[in-house]
């Protein structure tokens, strides 16, 4: 039995093991399972591979993408760029890493997208702000980080307190990669101003439970557009299967 998994914590958001099962069901697949591995530290993901030699692969989720780095075997480009990883394929018990965040999100972030969204404020600082960041700056869009504090890593950041009436107007993308919101935390959203939104701004928040964040709901009631994280996570899914079942 080939094994997979997730790990993060916690994982109760997580829709990773309920998709990839139907997935092997839909598909005759009986020889695959799928897994949720909450660990409670990243350390512990030595233990988990120790305890389950059939293990093949897994997704990784909040709060992991970056504290993994240090045990990978090895990493794709994106990987090393970025600084972040939630897929690892495991060959002869050793981890390499990828990114298949990256893809998920550009190929959704294209479908609402339009030629004067050049600059985007992307909220959170985290390894999936990294993912976004990476895409939007292959897109020629100017990324702008604003987290919470001033101790962000990030070069190109600001706080939320930062935020003006002019950033606001020049960044017409706006990207939440922070579980604010998130179920069954609904009424949270990023603080930022959104009274200054308007209909050429593009709200895109990775989030898919609630399918319409608060943070989604105050956009469109402003006249922006919106898209959530649900198609980025089925796109990511099936890439990281790719990665499972390929010669990489």
């Amino acid at each position: 039995m080939k094994l997979y998994g997730l790990i993060g914590y916690p994982l109760s958001h997580s829709f990773s093991k309920k998709y990839f099962t139907e997935r092997f069901a839909a598909a005759s697949v009986t020889d695959c399972q799928y897994e949720n591995f909450p660990i409670a530290t990243i350390g512990q993901v030595e233990v988990l591979l120790k305890n389950n030699p059939h293990l093949q692969g897994f997704n990784i989720t909040i709060p992991y993408k970056e504290q993994i780095i240090p045990y990978l075997h090895g990493m794709n480009e994106v990987v090393r760029a970025t600084g972040a990883c939630n897929c690892i394929k495991i060959e002869d018990n050793k981890f390499y890493g990828y990114n298949t965040d990256t893809i998920g999100f550009e190929q959704t972030l294209k479908k609402k997208l339009k030629p004067s969204h050049r600059k985007a404020l992307v909220l959170g600082t985290g390894g999936a702000a990294k993912a976004v960041s990476y895409v939007l700056s292959t897109l020629n869009i100017e990324p702008l980080s604003v987290s919470r504090g001033k101790g962000s890593a990030i070069t190109n950041s600001i706080t939320y307190e930062a935020l003006t009436e002019d950033i606001i107007r020049a960044h017409t993308l706006i990207i939440n990669t922070t579980p604010l919101g998130m179920f069954p935390e609904i009424n949270q959203a990023p603080p930022i101003p959104y009274e200054l939104l308007s209909p050429e701004h593009y709200l895109y928040d990775l989030i898919y439970n609630p399918g319409k964040t608060l943070f989604l709901q105050k956009g469109e009631s402003m006249g922006a557009a919106v898209e959530n994280g649900f198609d980025m996570l089925i796109i990511q899914a099936e890439e990281s299967w790719k990665i499972w079942n390929t010669e990489y």
